[in-house]
């Protein structure tokens, strides 16, 4: 059993039959009342973000969590082939659990497979990922006002903004969490 004093990003635990993990939590506490935990959680069964709050102290189920790495292979049909790297066994997983991730898979990338109680819940994507943008509109030179962006698509078909100087056929890193720019990748 765990206690909320024991809450930190990315602890997984059981609340109401739900297997939950922490995206992130807050301790508030209000004067002449007693401390709450608000957090920010992801269901690991459909990946629903959501948001609730637990009074100081209070118990839950601790489960126990391994994380494998995997290849991402293949698209086959409305699912995602991923193949263990240790074993080579080949995994089909539902495309629409991985929801907007997809976007970043492309062949003979390498991530993480999470397991609670020994059945597959999730895959987990590293934090930054290279992608080489496919089509962009030229930027027009003397529009050099700080943080001016322009839309670009990528490898994948995932659309961001991206800073003015990025052009087709250039190499950036986009942030997995947030679908951001984050930086342009010198080959």
């Amino acid at each position: 059993m765990i206690d909320t004093s024991q809450f930190r990003n990315g602890l997984v635990f059981e609340d109401e039959g739900q297997i939950l993990e922490i995206i992130s939590f807050q301790h508030h506490r209000k004067s002449q009342s007693a401390a709450v935990y608000r957090t920010t959680l992801r269901n690991l069964a459909n990946n629903a973000v959501l948001e609730r709050s637990y009074a100081s102290g209070t118990k839950f189920r601790d489960v126990p969590v391994t994380k494998r790495e995997k290849t991402y292979s293949y698209d086959e049909g409305d699912k995602a082939v991923f193949m263990d790297n240790e074993t080579y066994e080949q995994i089909y997983y539902p495309k629409a659990l991985l929801g907007d991730q997809v976007k970043f898979l492309r062949e003979n990338m390498e991530v993480l497979a999470v397991y609670v109680d020994d059945k597959l819940t999730g895959i987990q994507l590293p934090a930054n990922v290279v992608l080489t943008v496919s089509s962009t509109v030229p930027g027009v030179k003397g529009d050099s006002v700080s943080n001016m962006v322009k839309p670009c698509t990528l490898e994948t078909g995932l659309e961001i903004n991206v800073p003015l100087f990025v052009k087709e056929g250039d190499k950036i890193r986009v942030d997995t969490r947030t679908s951001s720019y984050v930086e342009r990748v010198k080959e």
